[in-house]
């Protein structure tokens, strides 16, 4: 049964759209000289007026979660805003696309929540983005689960770790303006821990038929979070990715998020990009691996969307 607050998938062709052949290739090249032009043109982003704490959730596989999180985090950071991302999956590919050792062993996320160590002392710089660093996640984080269950207010152990560190850099004179947490593609104690500690919810929606399903189970479980553990937690943000232009199937399903979601959708949508996908295998973000990529340039267009964002316009 479709649950009341998703929309059912679109029931739509996959077929490339009929018509001249020359139309798409002449509007995407159009949209990617814009997208350029707008980049080089915008320097810096505004700093938020506190730091906000964005978590990156879909429990569907494969949508483009930590993709969205390291480009982002990429595209906030190049424009000069102080960012930490917090990895959260087990398998570390956030950690790995930022160029962050995650080997077994190596201290992270598990031992701020488990060990409570300072995350201070676990937090590490990304060597290629000054301004960018990462709480890194090894495969230690997949007994988590597990060990969180038997704890003291095992749902509030990120949240309790992350407001002391931010309040540390806060007195030091060096305000981190965004964190982006990295959710596993579950909704267990991890992601609870991530929804609690959070202030609003990024959540990215790929183009494709089946995009919507599992959405539902979501949304509720971020309205749980809402209502017992965390109030000012909000979905802000609803970001479009794995966008083919040439197909009817992304447009379709792209209108039916628009329509469901309305100004909560950024305007902008990643399309389908290999330079997307070769970059994390160089352990690099796509933003320097392929500055000039229509990739690239739409992270940065995202970026730019969310820093300029009046996050309370956005609410329902």
């Amino acid at each position: 049964m479709t649950h009341p607050d998703v929309p059912r998938a679109a029931a739509v062709q996959t077929e490339p759209v009929s018509v001249d052949s020359s139309t798409p290739l002449a509007a995407e090249a159009r949209d990617h000289v814009q997208l350029a032009a707008r980049a080089q043109a915008t320097r810096t982003l505004p700093r938020p007026a506190e730091t906000r704490i964005f978590v990156v959730a879909n429990q569907k596989g494969g949508v483009g979660k930590t993709t969205t999180t390291v480009n982002l985090a990429a595209a906030l950071a190049l424009k000069g805003l102080r960012v930490l991302v917090v990895d959260l999956d087990p398998q570390g590919n956030a950690s790995t696309a930022l160029n962050i050792d995650h080997a077994e062993g190596t201290p992270g996320v598990y031992e701020a929540l488990i060990d409570g160590t300072d995350m201070d002392e676990l937090v590490r710089p990304c060597p290629d983005l000054p301004n960018l660093t990462v709480l890194p996640a090894s495969i230690d984080l997949a007994g988590a689960e597990i060990e969180l269950v038997s704890l003291v207010a095992r749902e509030g152990r990120l949240d309790a770790s992350l407001q002391g560190y931010l309040r540390e850099c806060r007195e030091a004179g060096d305000r981190i303006d965004y964190v982006l947490i990295d959710c596993p593609p579950s909704l267990g104690l991890l992601t609870v821990n991530a929804m609690v500690a959070g202030r609003e919810v990024l959540i990215p929606i790929q183009c494709e038929y089946y995009a919507l399903e599992g959405l539902g189970q979501l949304l509720r479980n971020i309205e749980l979070v809402k209502t017992h553990l965390n109030k000012g937690l909000q979905v802000s943000t609803i970001l479009l990715t794995m966008f083919d232009a040439r197909t009817r199937l992304s447009a379709g399903v792209a209108e039916e998020v628009r329509d469901h979601f309305g100004p909560k959708v950024l305007r902008t949508a990643i399309p389908r990009s290999v330079r997307i996908s070769e970059a994390p295998s160089y352990q690099q973000t796509v933003l320097t691996y392929d500055p000039t990529s229509s990739g690239s340039l739409s992270y940065l267009e995202a970026a730019r969307e969310i820093a300029e964002a009046v996050t309370s316009q956005k609410e329902s």
